[in-house]
Protein backbone atom coordinates (compact mmCIF):
# COMPACT_ATOMS: atom_id res chain seq x y z
CA UNK A 1 0.00 0.00 0.00
CA UNK A 2 1.24 3.48 -0.87
CA UNK A 3 0.91 6.79 0.93
CA UNK A 4 2.03 10.34 0.07
CA UNK A 5 5.68 10.95 0.87
CA UNK A 6 6.44 13.29 3.75
CA UNK A 7 9.55 15.40 4.17
CA UNK A 8 10.54 13.32 7.19
CA UNK A 9 10.58 10.21 4.96
CA UNK A 10 13.44 11.84 3.07
CA UNK A 11 15.33 13.28 6.03
CA UNK A 12 18.14 10.70 6.24
CA UNK A 13 21.30 10.16 4.24
CA UNK A 14 20.79 9.11 0.61
CA UNK A 15 22.19 5.64 1.39
CA UNK A 16 19.41 5.20 3.96
CA UNK A 17 16.58 6.76 1.97
CA UNK A 18 17.33 5.38 -1.51
CA UNK A 19 16.24 1.74 -0.98
CA UNK A 20 13.03 2.93 0.67
CA UNK A 21 11.99 4.63 -2.57
CA UNK A 22 11.92 1.31 -4.44
CA UNK A 23 8.38 0.29 -5.26
CA UNK A 24 7.23 3.86 -4.69
CA UNK A 25 5.29 5.89 -7.24
CA UNK A 26 6.02 9.23 -8.90
CA UNK A 27 3.08 10.81 -10.70
CA UNK A 28 3.41 13.83 -12.97
CA UNK A 29 0.61 15.81 -14.57
CA UNK A 30 1.29 18.07 -17.56
CA UNK A 31 -0.84 19.55 -20.33
CA UNK A 32 -0.61 16.35 -22.37
CA UNK A 33 -1.70 14.08 -19.51
CA UNK A 34 -0.82 12.17 -16.40
CA UNK A 35 1.88 9.50 -16.05
CA UNK A 36 2.84 7.36 -13.06
CA UNK A 37 6.09 5.45 -12.78
CA UNK A 38 6.78 2.71 -10.24
CA UNK A 39 10.37 3.17 -9.11
CA UNK A 40 12.51 0.06 -9.64
CA UNK A 41 16.09 1.36 -9.55
CA UNK A 42 17.79 4.27 -7.77
CA UNK A 43 21.27 5.57 -6.98
CA UNK A 44 22.37 7.44 -3.85
CA UNK A 45 24.60 10.52 -4.12
CA UNK A 46 25.99 12.25 -1.03
CA UNK A 47 26.61 15.95 -0.86
CA UNK A 48 29.79 17.66 0.30
CA UNK A 49 30.49 16.49 3.85
CA UNK A 50 27.59 14.01 4.04
CA UNK A 51 28.19 10.66 5.71
CA UNK A 52 31.50 9.04 6.61
CA UNK A 53 32.91 8.75 3.08
CA UNK A 54 33.26 11.55 0.53
CA UNK A 55 31.34 10.81 -2.69
CA UNK A 56 33.50 11.65 -5.74
CA UNK A 57 30.60 10.81 -8.06
CA UNK A 58 28.17 13.42 -6.74
CA UNK A 59 27.28 16.65 -8.52
CA UNK A 60 27.51 18.27 -5.08
CA UNK A 61 31.00 16.97 -4.23
CA UNK A 62 32.60 20.41 -4.64
CA UNK A 63 29.85 22.49 -3.10
CA UNK A 64 26.89 24.49 -4.36
CA UNK A 65 26.80 25.75 -7.94
CA UNK A 66 24.14 27.22 -10.21
CA UNK A 67 23.65 23.77 -11.74
CA UNK A 68 23.14 21.81 -8.51
CA UNK A 69 21.46 24.49 -6.38
CA UNK A 70 18.25 22.46 -5.99
CA UNK A 71 20.19 19.68 -4.25
CA UNK A 72 21.00 22.04 -1.39
CA UNK A 73 17.36 22.89 -0.73
CA UNK A 74 14.41 21.25 0.98
CA UNK A 75 13.92 17.49 0.83
CA UNK A 76 11.18 16.34 -1.54
CA UNK A 77 11.98 18.74 -4.36
CA UNK A 78 13.23 17.23 -7.61
CA UNK A 79 16.66 18.08 -8.99
CA UNK A 80 16.19 17.92 -12.76
CA UNK A 81 19.47 18.26 -14.64
CA UNK A 82 20.61 17.87 -18.22
CA UNK A 83 22.85 14.90 -19.03
CA UNK A 84 25.07 14.94 -22.14
CA UNK A 85 23.18 18.02 -23.29
CA UNK A 86 20.17 15.87 -24.19
CA UNK A 87 18.50 13.96 -21.36
CA UNK A 88 16.62 15.47 -18.43
CA UNK A 89 17.35 13.23 -15.42
CA UNK A 90 15.35 13.32 -12.19
CA UNK A 91 16.64 13.15 -8.61
CA UNK A 92 14.78 13.29 -5.31
CA UNK A 93 16.43 15.73 -2.90
CA UNK A 94 16.86 14.30 0.58
CA UNK A 95 18.60 15.12 3.85
CA UNK A 96 18.63 18.51 5.61
CA UNK A 97 18.75 21.85 3.83
CA UNK A 98 22.30 22.81 2.96
CA UNK A 99 23.68 19.29 2.66
CA UNK A 100 23.41 18.66 -1.11
CA UNK A 101 22.06 15.11 -0.98
CA UNK A 102 20.07 13.43 -3.74
CA UNK A 103 18.79 10.15 -5.14
CA UNK A 104 18.77 9.54 -8.88
CA UNK A 105 15.70 7.78 -10.25
CA UNK A 106 17.46 5.35 -12.59
CA UNK A 107 14.56 3.27 -13.86
CA UNK A 108 10.93 2.39 -13.41
CA UNK A 109 7.80 0.79 -14.80
CA UNK A 110 5.10 3.02 -16.29
CA UNK A 111 1.92 1.90 -14.53
CA UNK A 112 -0.35 4.74 -15.67
CA UNK A 113 -0.29 6.76 -18.87
CA UNK A 114 1.84 4.42 -21.00
CA UNK A 115 0.40 5.87 -24.21
CA UNK A 116 1.38 9.37 -23.10
CA UNK A 117 4.86 8.22 -22.09
CA UNK A 118 5.30 6.48 -25.43
CA UNK A 119 4.20 9.59 -27.34
CA UNK A 120 6.76 11.65 -25.44
CA UNK A 121 9.48 9.17 -26.29
CA UNK A 122 8.43 9.05 -29.95
CA UNK A 123 8.46 12.84 -30.12
CA UNK A 124 12.18 12.55 -29.44
CA UNK A 125 12.50 10.06 -32.29
CA UNK A 126 12.62 6.92 -30.15
CA UNK A 127 9.97 4.21 -29.82
CA UNK A 128 10.49 1.59 -27.13
CA UNK A 129 8.78 -1.48 -25.71
CA UNK A 130 6.73 -0.95 -22.57
CA UNK A 131 9.63 -2.39 -20.57
CA UNK A 132 11.99 0.26 -21.93
CA UNK A 133 9.79 3.35 -21.60
CA UNK A 134 11.49 4.38 -18.33
CA UNK A 135 14.45 1.99 -18.30
CA UNK A 136 17.36 4.34 -17.65
CA UNK A 137 17.36 7.86 -16.18
CA UNK A 138 17.09 9.74 -19.49
CA UNK A 139 14.17 7.63 -20.66
CA UNK A 140 12.48 8.00 -17.28
CA UNK A 141 12.78 11.78 -17.49
CA UNK A 142 11.32 11.77 -21.01
CA UNK A 143 8.47 9.44 -20.03
CA UNK A 144 7.29 11.47 -17.06
CA UNK A 145 7.67 14.73 -18.98
CA UNK A 146 9.87 16.72 -16.61
CA UNK A 147 12.38 18.91 -18.43
CA UNK A 148 15.45 20.86 -17.49
CA UNK A 149 15.52 23.74 -16.64
CA UNK A 150 11.84 24.61 -16.31
CA UNK A 151 10.93 21.80 -13.91
CA UNK A 152 14.12 21.81 -11.85
CA UNK A 153 13.09 22.25 -8.20
CA UNK A 154 9.48 21.08 -8.59
CA UNK A 155 8.07 19.98 -5.23
CA UNK A 156 6.99 16.32 -5.23
CA UNK A 157 5.74 16.45 -1.64
CA UNK A 158 3.52 19.54 -1.75
CA UNK A 159 2.51 18.91 -5.37
CA UNK A 160 2.57 22.61 -6.24
CA UNK A 161 2.37 23.69 -9.88
CA UNK A 162 5.60 24.64 -11.65
CA UNK A 163 5.80 25.49 -15.35
CA UNK A 164 2.42 23.86 -15.93
CA UNK A 165 3.39 20.61 -14.20
CA UNK A 166 2.82 18.89 -10.89
CA UNK A 167 4.72 15.97 -9.38
CA UNK A 168 3.71 13.80 -6.44
CA UNK A 169 5.82 11.14 -4.77
CA UNK A 170 4.27 8.20 -2.93
CA UNK A 171 6.15 5.62 -0.85
CA UNK A 172 5.27 2.15 0.34
CA UNK A 173 3.85 1.90 3.85
CA UNK A 174 6.19 -1.06 4.34
CA UNK A 175 9.46 -0.74 2.40
CA UNK A 176 10.52 -3.70 0.28
CA UNK A 177 12.53 -6.31 2.15
CA UNK A 178 14.19 -7.81 -0.94
CA UNK A 179 16.52 -5.16 -2.37
CA UNK A 180 19.72 -5.64 -4.39
CA UNK A 181 22.69 -3.28 -4.34
CA UNK A 182 25.86 -2.78 -6.37
CA UNK A 183 28.05 -0.19 -8.12
CA UNK A 184 26.44 2.81 -9.76
CA UNK A 185 26.03 2.73 -13.54
CA UNK A 186 28.40 4.61 -15.84
CA UNK A 187 30.04 6.62 -13.05
CA UNK A 188 33.70 7.40 -13.69
CA UNK A 189 36.60 6.35 -11.48
CA UNK A 190 36.36 4.78 -8.07
CA UNK A 191 32.88 6.26 -7.56
CA UNK A 192 31.59 3.74 -10.10
CA UNK A 193 33.19 0.64 -8.54
CA UNK A 194 32.33 -1.84 -5.82
CA UNK A 195 33.80 0.65 -3.34
CA UNK A 196 30.52 2.54 -3.76
CA UNK A 197 27.70 -0.05 -3.91
CA UNK A 198 25.20 2.81 -3.87
CA UNK A 199 22.81 1.60 -6.58
CA UNK A 200 19.69 -0.17 -5.36
CA UNK A 201 17.16 -2.10 -7.42
CA UNK A 202 14.28 -4.57 -7.26
CA UNK A 203 15.81 -7.98 -8.05
CA UNK A 204 14.48 -9.59 -11.21
CA UNK A 205 12.47 -6.59 -12.34
CA UNK A 206 12.71 -6.33 -16.16
CA UNK A 207 12.74 -2.53 -16.14
CA UNK A 208 16.04 -2.31 -14.23
CA UNK A 209 18.74 -0.90 -16.49
CA UNK A 210 21.77 -2.86 -17.67
CA UNK A 211 25.00 -2.29 -15.76
CA UNK A 212 28.06 -0.74 -17.36
CA UNK A 213 31.24 0.63 -15.86
CA UNK A 214 32.11 4.30 -16.27
CA UNK A 215 35.42 5.59 -17.57
CA UNK A 216 38.25 4.25 -15.43
CA UNK A 217 35.90 2.42 -13.08
CA UNK A 218 36.43 -1.21 -14.09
Amino acid sequence: MHRPARREDLAGLPLEVAPRLLGGLLTTSLDDGRVTVRITEVEAYHGLGSGDVADPGSHARNGQTARNATMWGEAGHLYVYLSHGIHSCVNVVCGPVGQGDGILLRAGEIVEGADIARARREARGVARSDRDLARGPGRLGDAIGLRHPIHDGIDAVAGSVQAGATARLQVLENPLADVASGPRVGVAGIAGTAAFPWRFWIPGDPTVSAFRFGRGAS
